[in-house]
């Protein structure tokens, strides 16, 4: 299959080709705003299918949304009609199609020339209202809001709200591409003559605003948001695509002494933390048990053991463990507890507790095996 899609290297032009690519579809005609009337014509004549995506959202002038939002589209289909090219055609429209405004006059005539254009030659026509579209490689102060703000607060920039209580409609690039392969397939989500991606997100302007600002504090907090709610999980992983190539990393704090370090590494609201664990050789750590709080130790670099023995009881049980065989070791409430370093190396051990450590409620009681 041979596919044209316009507006290449725009915003969902780049997500969908990646995605094409990644399924391995091998012939895709990549049509933008420095192709050539001789590319349009070449591909027009071979395109099995169209992604129509080629669009204008901040025009400096008004007559640029005619030009890129009806204007090409007429061009667009012209040529295919030149070359009797029926094949399925998908155009990018907007749920501001029905707006009073130029921005949503120029969508309604794109909508508008490809209904005829489907009435005058039978082509297939599937003519998206998309809401707003957010996601990794929207261009900030252009595409939306959520990558304007993502974009200024990951880099400490201030960001502007006329009025936190508006209500964005929102829908994610991926399931945007989902959707868009789809129609590729024949198998588009249609109702009422258009087509939509879902799901969509309502949610206020200020709540949006907060969200990013917090997923910015959490890698000073050494945690990560609650992604259960899968527009949170969504937006996490859009404001992450908007870090500056040399903020990727950050530093973790060491507690250091003679016996190794405890460093966290993640905390989450509702899943506890993960921390590492570097005891030198001959070391014992811990000795102490919990009435709630439960652990997970995985040792993933040296050799060691971890005992127990039951409160109240004297029996005590050994689990020997070792980064060459990764083996995770629950540590039940009630039992008293110790890691010891058995080799003559570093050990290094994951640790997991299901709840994040609070000194007025620590849980600990001292108590050797």
């Amino acid at each position: 299959m041979k596919i044209l899609v316009t507006g290449a290297k725009g915003f969902i032009g780049k997500n969908l080709i990646a995605e094409l690519k990644n399924q391995k579809y091998e012939y895709i005609y990549e049509y933008d705003i420095d192709s050539s009337e001789e590319d349009l014509d070449k591909y027009c004549k071979d395109c099995n299918f169209v992604f129509h995506l080629a669009g204008v959202n901040r025009p400096k002038d008004e007559k640029e949304f005619l030009e890129g939002n009806f204007g090409f589209t007429s061009t667009l289909l012209e040529t295919l009609k030149k070359h009797k090219n029926t094949c399925p055609v998908m155009i990018s429209s907007s749920i501001h199609a029905e707006a009073d405004n130029p921005y949503g006059k120029s969508k309604k005539m794109g909508e508008n020339v490809m209904f005829k254009y489907r009435k005058e030659t039978g082509a297939p026509v599937y003519v998206y209202r998309f809401h707003n579209v957010f996601g990794k490689w929207a261009r900030p102060n252009y595409n939306s809001a959520v990558a304007t703000f993502s974009y200024n607060i990951a880099r400490g920039l201030p960001i502007t709200i006329n009025n936190r209580e508006t209500i964005m409609n929102l829908v994610y690039i991926d399931d945007v591409i989902k959707e868009l392969i789809n129609a590729l397939n024949g198998k588009p989500n249609i109702i009422e003559n258009y087509c939509y991606a879902e799901p969509v997100y309502q949610i206020k302007l200020g709540e949006i605003a907060d969200l990013l600002y917090s997923f910015k504090r959490s890698r000073e907090e050494r945690s990560v948001p609650k992604l259960d709610n899968p527009f949170i999980k969504k937006l996490y992983s859009n404001y992450l695509s908007y870090l500056e190539e040399d903020d990727f990393g950050y530093d973790l704090l060491m507690h250091k002494d003679h016996r190794g370090s405890f460093t966290e590494f993640l905390k989450s609201p509702d899943r506890g933390q993960v921390s590492i664990n570097i005891s030198k050789p001959g070391i014992t750590k811990g000795n102490h048990w919990h009435h709630t709080k439960n652990e997970k130790f995985l040792v993933v670099y040296g050799t060691g053991v971890v005992r127990f023995r039951k409160i109240g009881e004297e029996k005590v049980i050994e689990y020997y463990v070792s980064g060459d065989k990764l083996q995770v070791i629950d540590i039940p409430v009630g039992y008293t507890h110790n890691i010891e370093n058995l080799g003559t190396t570093d050990m290094v051990t994951v640790m997991w507790v299901n709840e994040i450590f609070d000194p007025n409620n620590p849980d600990t009681i001292y108590e050797e095996v």
